[in-house]
């Protein structure tokens, strides 16, 4: 195990009813007047932002709104907010929904006290300093960014989908998750949100650290939490304990416990980033069903140890030789995606015919270097192959 610091600053208000409190945590967090960032319909729809506004006038905390942020957020809206921010001058943000909403506000909240550009922090050119606090009332599951210091935008005028990753000064001040917010959410969107957290397990789970048997258990753990309940959920989505455990398990997916002392890999999530920001139409969530088991399809064939690991612990793989069981895990964290939670499999699963996978790899080295992974380092041939992967219904690599 690799010497590490975790610090989880969030105070985080979990059950029936919390949303109520948004006031006087939000007063606690110094704030006298906040922006409520939202996306386009479930906020105002449901009478939630209605509620949120009375919490608050209650305490006395002024607010704004800014709505309209949309899946795989922009920057456009990113700079709105920074400008109205600064206008009327906002010291606090509240985030109503899932991961867009949430970093959406992230980056307005590192953009406001700083002088240039806000994109230098995803390009690396500056480093955040500072930051207005940010609280979240979480309505769609899965991201995790109610419990991380990170954040993902895309730049729109040419379609570059990065990320910027904080320790602690972008993590929210406090996260209000009521698992009734969560009833209304479709099984496709349910289905997505689980994906991304499985996902989020599996980047921290694939490393090349030795001898991290607890953090090992704990993200098995939650991958098989998060299976046992995805079907409770998927037959009764207003299965109270089932939106529950499912909430909590995004949590604690994301948080960073279960990375503590290891070296990670989040080559997937390069690779899928890259294909939400060339069609924008490709939830983040149903993309990495389509990346992932590509992605440990290569790993099967080029490192497969790991891989048979996850079999024999998740799967109940029953074999010897870790290539086989590399190769049957990889089936049946297919069959699960397919069968259970009806995500796609493949490019065309996604509604994309004829994919540019030379500009898909062209852009993943491009932002992210010649050579990408923790787990196993891909040159822009074996990203270029895993590609190819997505396109086949079965997932086979040559020898």
């Amino acid at each position: 195990m690799d010497n590490f610091t975790f610090y989880s600053p969030t105070l985080f208000e979990f059950g029936r009813g919390t949303e109520e409190k948004v006031g006087m945590l939000t007063f606690l967090t110094g704030a006298t007047k906040v922006m409520i960032v939202y996306g386009r319909k479930y906020a105002k729809t449901s009478g939630l932002i209605d509620r949120i506004a009375n919490s608050l006038r209650n305490i006395g905390v002024d607010y704004v709104e800014l709505g309209g942020v949309s899946p795989n957020p922009t920057d456009t809206l990113v700079r709105e907010g920074i400008k109205i921010a600064r206008a009327k001058k906002i010291d606090g943000l509240i985030a109503i929904g899932g991961g867009s909403v949430i970093d959406t506000a992230k980056a307005i909240a590192a953009g406001v006290p700083y002088k240039g550009d806000f994109w230098d922090f995803f390009i690396g050119k500056a480093q955040v300093e500072e930051a207005l606090p940010v609280g979240v009332i979480l309505t769609i599951p899965g991201a995790g960014s109610e419990g991380s210091g990170n954040c993902v935008i895309t730049r729109e005028e040419d379609k570059v989908k990065l990320s910027l990753r904080t320790d602690s000064i972008l993590r929210p001040r406090f996260a209000i998750m009521n698992p009734e917010m969560t009833f209304t959410i479709t099984a496709y969107n349910t289905a997505v949100g689980i994906v991304d957290m499985m996902s989020h397990i599996l980047e921290r789970y694939f490393t090349t650290t030795t001898r991290v048997e607890m953090t090992d258990r704990l993200a098995e753990g939650l991958l098989m939490g998060l299976m046992a309940e995805a079907p409770r959920v998927l037959s009764d989505p207003t299965d109270y304990q089932a939106r529950a455990n499912i909430e909590w398990a995004g949590t604690m997916a994301h948080n960073g416990l279960v990375g503590c002392g290891r070296r990670e890999d989040w080559t997937s999530h390069a690779m899928e980033h890259e294909i939400s920001a060339a069609y924008p139409q490709v939830p983040h969530g149903a993309g990495l069903a389509v990346v992932f088991p590509a992605w440990l399809a290569f790993m099967a064939h080029h490192k497969p140890s790991k891989v048979a690991q996850l079999g024999r612990r998740i799967f109940n793989v029953d074999e010897k030789d870790d290539r086989i069981a590399a190769i049957e895990t990889v089936a049946s964290l297919r069959a699960f995606f397919s069968a259970v939670l009806r995500m796609p499999l493949t490019f065309k699963d996604l509604g994309i015919e004829n994919p540019d996978i030379d500009s898909l790899v062209a852009k993943l080295h491009a932002n992210k270097g010649e050579t990408i992974g923790g787990y196993y380092k891909l040159t822009p041939e074996d990203t270029k192959q895993i590609y190819q992967l997505m396109l086949a219904e079965e997932q086979k690599t040559p020898s």
